[in-house]
């Protein structure tokens, strides 16, 4: 049986390996604790915690924007498809196929929907053709953004610039997409419908996700792994569909107990960190 589960371990090629990563913004502050994480090729991988967890960090740590925030990797490694990027240049990193799409969306405003995919494809070689291509595709997947391409983007809904934020990510043509918080902001209905499109382009076009997401429940319900994350550390880690089932999940994030559903308010911290790491 454990031949058996080395095997399949094998089998399983992960793209992205951060090891025992430390990040220190303005030299004194630590905020990732020894974070370590696999992202297998092909899958979604859903980085979960309340805010403050360290999720975003992690993000800007893999993708090279920690600089920008005087914030440093200073312990471990990030290493993508076996090369080290914990300190590349994150126009290098968007070369290797990994792209972030930030937290808040951060569309250009003044441009239109139309002129913010195509700053996607801004570092492109292949020809007019395949990004006219592709930009067919976002299309396809966002067929609102076809409706709403001439209109500046800063006049769209906040669904419509998140669907922008994500077509303009595909318009670089990603192995693999850094995704923060999605659903922030966004009415129940559209945030299904952002995962359910998640969903289908990992499955049809082959796209690696990490997706760091507050809202567990609907992350566990698209993602096949995840790790939940305390305090810039990782407390927990498995399979969505365990996590779903474990009863500390349950509790501290679905709201859900055995009295059933209790409020996450009514929990102490030291009790959560006690129960997570014993």
């Amino acid at each position: 049986m454990l031949d058996d589960v080395k095997t399949a371990d094998a089998q399983v090629e992960n793209v992205l390996e951060v090891n025992n990563i430390e990040v220190i913004y303005n030299h004194v502050i630590l905020v990732l604790k020894g974070v370590s994480l696999n992202v297998p090729k092909g899958g979604i991988t859903a980085l979960l915690g309340g805010n403050g967890a360290g999720k975003t960090t992690t993000l800007k740590a893999i993708s090279g924007l920690l600089a920008s925030e005087r914030g440093e990797v200073t312990k471990g490694s990030i290493k993508y498809r076996g090369v080290d990027i914990s300190r590349a240049d994150p126009a290098e990193t968007v070369k290797k196929g990994v792209v972030q799409v930030m937290e808040g969306r951060h569309c250009f405003e003044h441009l239109t929907v139309e002129e913010n995919l195509m700053t996607g494809a801004y570092t492109r070689t292949d020809g007019k053709g395949a990004i006219a291509a592709d930009l067919e595709l976002v299309y396809n997947y966002f067929p609102r953004l076809r409706d709403r391409r001439k209109s500046q983007a800063g006049y769209t809904s906040g669904g419509e610039q998140q669907m922008c934020a994500v077509g303009r990510a595909l318009m670089s043509k990603p192995e693999t997409i850094l995704l923060d918080e999605p659903s922030m902001g966004l009415a129940p209905q559209l945030v299904e419908q952002i995962f359910q499109i998640v969903k289908t382009i990992n499955e049809k076009e082959g796209v690696t996700f990490l997706l760091a997401e507050q809202n567990t429940n609907v992350a566990l319900r698209f993602a096949h792994y995840g790790y939940i994350l305390e305090s810039g550390r990782v407390v927990m880690d498995g399979l969505a569909s365990d996590l779903r089932e474990n009863q500390d999940v349950k509790e501290f994030y679905l709201g859900m107990s055995d009295e059933g559903r209790k409020s996450f308010r009514d929990v102490r911290s030291y009790r959560r960190r006690k129960r997570w790491l014993s």
